[in-house]
């Protein structure tokens, strides 16, 4: 489809966005915008959710700062005459429950009659599904081809993708090496020394898939919280696992300032790895290499 034709997407809550010219300045949410950079969409703007502060994470930036992408801060506090000011036909977000956007209100946006893709990247998402639909948003935001939560090539990625096929080397290698460690694993968020949330792997897509690699991640047991077990480090000790994966976002403390968790070794974790065939690459090997110890 020409960029002077008519464009349209549906997003994961099923609304359906057209517009008469392929959008060409899109604000995003940082993992979201992070993922269309390596899918050769650059944002002229991103925004954090309430857990970023002022300045750009790293961690989740992916390749924004070294493109210049501008940082907003945290998204429920934009103003709209920021906004305003960017001139936006899109913003992009994600959602964790399929409904509603995670960083934005969206109202700001709808008071400015700017519409608004919402990628779905929940527990009830598979990896490779949600690797998929940002492909799907990159195509259509690059080419104009016009796609929905349906489409008929089952969510693959766009075939000139930057990074495509490295998933599928990456989780092959790490399937490999998983199949031969006999290391359990264990990923957490910490909250400080008198408390650290614990990862429930079936509540992450990316930690479900390395389940389904045969990594050995440890469950961290019954209790309370979906996607967390907070608890206490005494208890993460107890599980005994021989790799922690930490996660090394900004809002989490860093494992040098913390008790250890028994013997084990530390690899960083980002539980908001931009959705896209490159940085999913990157996260495999990285595991694979974290496991070889």
């Amino acid at each position: 489809m020409s960029d002077a034709g008519a464009w349209g997407f549906t997003d994961d809550r099923g609304v359906a966005l057209t517009a008469a010219r392929r959008p060409e300045r899109v604000v995003a949410y940082v993992r979201a915008g992070a993922a269309l950079r390596d899918l050769g969409v650059t944002p002229v703007a991103v925004y954090g959710s309430g857990h970023d502060g002022s300045t750009l994470d790293p961690v989740k930036a992916g390749d924004l700062a070294a493109a210049g992408v501008p940082y907003l801060g945290p998204g429920r506090t934009l103003e709209e005459d920021v906004l305003r000011e960017l001139r936006p036909d899109l913003v992009v977000d994600v959602s964790y429950d399929g409904k509603s956007a995670y960083a934005l209100d969206e109202a700001v946006a709808d008071r400015l009659g700017v519409p608004a893709a919402v990628v779905s990247v929940g527990s009830d998402q598979s990896l490779a599904a949600i690797i998929g639909r940002f492909g799907e948003l990159g195509a259509a935001l690059r080419d104009g081809a016009a796609v929905g939560p349906d489409a008929a090539d089952g969510g693959a990625v766009h075939p000139d993708a930057r990074g495509a096929g490295s998933v599928e080397a990456s989780e092959a290698a790490l399937a490999a090496v998983a199949g031969t460690a006999t290391a359990t694993v264990l990923a957490l968020s910490a909250a400080g020394p008198d408390q650290v949330h614990l990862a429930r792997p079936q509540a992450w897509p990316e930690l479900a898939r390395l389940l389904e690699l045969g990594v050995r991640l440890l469950d961290p047991g019954p209790g309370p919280g979906a996607n967390w077990l907070t608890t206490d480090w005494e208890h993460a000790a107890g599980l005994a696992p021989d790799l922690v994966l930490f996660d090394n976002r900004s809002n989490a403390v860093r494992p040098e300032a913390l008790p250890p968790v028994g013997d084990a070794r530390v690899a960083p974790w980002n539980p908001e790895t931009p959705p896209s065939p490159a940085a999913y690459g990157r996260f495999f090997r990285d595991i694979a290499a974290a496991l070889r110890g």
